[in-house]
């Protein structure tokens, strides 16, 4: 099976930095765009990130200059650094992909779990 399992979500105060890792594991041919999106308590879930395979990246207005997300493909993952944090980055943050696995050859979706984030003083 294929499955994305994030990681380094924490609780952290107000101007710090967190790295959050993703990492996709199974039987795959190839990833395209991985993405980094989050979901506030009773709010919807919005793309914060996202990085085609060639490392084009887009990122949301509310996270420019301050997150950046980056792959390695060798290792099948994907990261989001996250510096000078504000309390409204609170939010459960899944890490998505474009993945065809072997068998189909066919290119599907995938979501984590998700990882808490959390800033507070």
């Amino acid at each position: 099976q294929v499955q994305l399992v994030e990681s380094g979500g924490d609780l952290v105060q107000p101007g710090g930095s967190l790295r959050l890792s993703c990492a996709a594991s199974g039987s795959i041919f190839s990833i395209n765009a991985m993405s980094w999106y989050r979901q506030a308590p009773e709010k919807q879930r919005v793309l914060v990130a996202s990085i085609t395979r060639d490392s084009s990246t887009n990122y949301a207005d509310s996270v420019k200059g301050r997150f950046t997300i980056s792959r390695d493909n060798a290792k099948n993952m994907v990261y989001l650094q996250m510096n000078s944090l504000k309390p409204e980055d609170t939010a459960v943050y899944y890490c998505n992909a474009d993945i065809v696995p072997l068998v189909p050859r066919l290119l599907y979706n995938y979501w984590g779990q998700g990882t808490q984030v959390t800033v507070s003083s």
